[in-house]
C-alpha cells in the first residue's frame, strides 16, 4: 500500500497541482494595542513590506461602544485617523501586537469587527522569560477570544520573522 505522500507524488495526482504562484500576496494589517508594542510596530514599519500596513489603537483610549462610529479609532503611523471597518474590509489577515502586562482590551473591538467581516486574526504577545505567568495569563485572557492564532514572542525580532512568514 502506498503512503499518502507517495500517492500525492504520483503522475496521476500531478494533474491536480497548481504550479502558478499565488495571484497576489496577503494584505496584512498590523495593529499595536499598547504603547510598548507601538514602538515595536514603528520599528518594523521601517523595513520593506509589500502588503503590510501598520496601525496603532493606543491613542484613542477606550474602544467605541456598540453603535458608535469606528471612524478615527485607529491611527496610521503618521498619526492620521483611520476607520477600523474600512481597514479590515481590505485585509486578508489582521495581526494584533500586545506587550504582556499592558491593556489589550482593544483586541475585543478589533476581533469582533474581524469576525463580522470573516477576516483571520493573529495575536502576538511580547513576553519573554522575564514576565510572570500571572501577568502573561491576564494578557492572554484579553486576546484569546479574539484571535485564531496566539503566539508568545520572547524577542521582538520574532515578530518580524512571524510577519514575514504570514505574508507568504
Amino acid at each position: 500500500m502506498l503512503s499518502e505522500s507517495a500517492r500525492m507524488s504520483s503522475a496521476a495526482e500531478a494533474r491536480f497541482r497548481i504550479d502558478a504562484p499565488n495571484s497576489r500576496p496577503r494584505t496584512i494589517k498590523v495593529i499595536a494595542l499598547d504603547q510598548p508594542s507601538e514602538r515595536v510596530i514603528k520599528d518594523l514599519a521601517q523595513r520593506q513590506w509589500n502588503s503590510a500596513t501598520f496601525f496603532t489603537a493606543t491613542a484613542f483610549g477606550d474602544a467605541p461602544r456598540k453603535g458608535e462610529s469606528f471612524a478615527g479609532w485607529l491611527s496610521d503611523l503618521a498619526g492620521r485617523t483611520k476607520n477600523l471597518v474600512e481597514e479590515i474590509n481590505g485585509a486578508d489577515l489582521v495581526v494584533m501586537v500586545a506587550k504582556a502586562g499592558e491593556n489589550a482590551q482593544a483586541a475585543s473591538i478589533i476581533g469582533e469587527a474581524c469576525s463580522l467581516k470573516r477576516v483571520m486574526t493573529t495575536a502576538l504577545v511580547l513576553g519573554g522569560n522575564s514576565i510572570s505567568d500571572e501577568v502573561l495569563s491576564k494578557t492572554l485572557a484579553q486576546l484569546r477570544p479574539w484571535s485564531l492564532m496566539l503566539v508568545i514572542a520572547s524577542a521582538e525580532e520574532y515578530i518580524a520573522d512571524m510577519l514575514t512568514a504570514l505574508r507568504a
